[in-house]
């Protein structure tokens, strides 16, 4: 099956699974604090791990990998992804690497989304 198409699809189930988890935080705890993203984050993460070393001890064809990862966690949380590319540098031994990594991504993430909100309030 074309790779894209498995990682859409495993992006539809994971975007879906964000969505229900996301309301029934709110229903569950309020408004108050993003408690579905922080557990959306936390739990995707986990299942990364999970997944990851289980594909990797059964030889899981690449497909397989696409459709869980990239597409299912991708879609559920990019957070995952990113927690994942940290794990391998850090394993690897690259811990300047690792940490500039993680620096530049949340800072520059968070630059990104202030410039946005300003950019588009300005031009509203």
């Amino acid at each position: 099956m074309n790779q894209l198409l498995l990682v859409a699809l495993g992006g539809a189930v994971g975007s879906a699974f964000r969505h229900l988890t996301n309301q029934w935080s709110l229903r569950a705890f309020g408004t108050g604090f993003p408690w579905g993203t922080l557990i959306v984050n936390l739990f995707g993460c986990f299942l990364m791990g999970v997944i990851v070393e289980l594909l990797a001890r059964r030889s899981a064809s690449p497909e397989l990998r696409l459709l869980l990862t990239t597409g299912l966690l991708g879609g559920f949380t990019t957070f995952s992804a990113f927690s994942l590319d940290f794990a391998s540098l850090y394993q690897r031994g690259a811990m300047f690497e690792a940490f500039t990594y993680v620096a530049g991504t949340v800072v520059l993430s968070l630059i990104g989304v202030f410039l946005g909100l300003w950019l588009a309030k300005i031009a509203a």
